[in-house]
């Protein structure tokens, strides 16, 4: 688990096949075993390591003992996740890849992983990874107030539904079902403080793609609510993604426009 980088790739085995793929979406911690569990696992240690890994389920999954011809010889001699049969190895869990034994399935798997990458936009940077181990080791707060703070990087949780209270609806396009909607930091998750990063002022229900512009820069918003348009993002993108800049502004909250302030400062890519 603590050899695991944000970005790579988990292959998941399930009766018999490989049911889905995962993306690493950002660093290891420490968290206590889920209370799903329950008996389950008795004689392993309360803590452990935690990664978060976003899994999609595959259109068309593989049975790994129908191609054991051209996978057997990609096994690690220790730790394989396969036996030699291409039946599952019980007395492995978590098992690395190596890259050949990678190679060989992202082959069988006909694209479908470079498919899961390229739909997973992982935006940790080297200051959330410090961050979140900083939040790892800190023994000031609880577990549950650490999880908290990590659901908070990714927009769920505690966060998302504090932001969705004062946020319905992407304030471009004007989206309001949640289930197309990101919950989207205004001051940077990793500068924030830990009351900031759970503050629902502190963030706005954006369409996917509207908060990767925001994420990165390309846009923000007056106090008034008003869009504004980095000069560095080519007006092609505005065009491409059908992106209306026209509709009416809501005027930001008062508890709202600090964060703003911040991010038209130090995020906004202003020139």
């Amino acid at each position: 688990m603590t050899e695991t980088e944000t970005g790579d790739v988990v292959f998941s085995f399930c009766d018999t096949q490989i049911k889905a793929i995962g993306v690493i979406t950002g660093p290891y911690q420490s968290s206590p075993k889920p209370t799903e569990f329950g008996s389950a696992g008795d004689y392993w240690s309360h803590e452990g390591w935690y990664v978060p890994v976003r899994f999609v389920e595959l259109k068309s999954p593989i049975r790994p003992k129908d191609h054991m011809s051209v996978l057997g010889p990609a096994l690690p001699d220790k730790y394989s996740p396969l036996q030699p049969n291409g039946n599952s190895n019980q007395g492995v869990y978590l098992a690395s890849v190596p890259a050949e034994m990678a190679a060989v399935l992202r082959g069988l798997l006909q694209g479908q992983v470079e498919e899961v990458e390229g739909a997973s936009v992982v935006n940790f940077d080297p200051a959330d990874v410090r961050e979140q181990q900083r939040l790892s080791a800190d023994t000031t707060i609880t577990e549950t107030q650490k999880q908290q703070l990590v659901n908070a990087r990714v927009g769920q949780g505690l966060f998302r539904s504090r932001v969705e209270m004062i946020e319905p609806a992407c304030r471009i396009t004007g989206v309001a079902d949640r289930r197309f909607l990101r919950a989207s930091h205004v001051k940077p998750w990793a500068t924030s403080t830990n009351a900031e990063k759970l503050d629902g002022n502190n963030g706005l229900m954006l369409a996917p793609h509207v908060d990767h512009l925001f994420d990165k820069g390309f846009i923000s918003f007056s106090d008034d609510g008003s869009a504004l348009v980095s000069p560095l993002l080519p007006q092609g993108i505005l065009t491409a993604w059908d992106i209306s800049l026209t509709k009416f502004p809501k005027p930001l909250r008062t508890a709202q426009a600090g964060y703003m302030a911040f991010h038209r400062e130090n995020v906004f890519k202003s020139s």
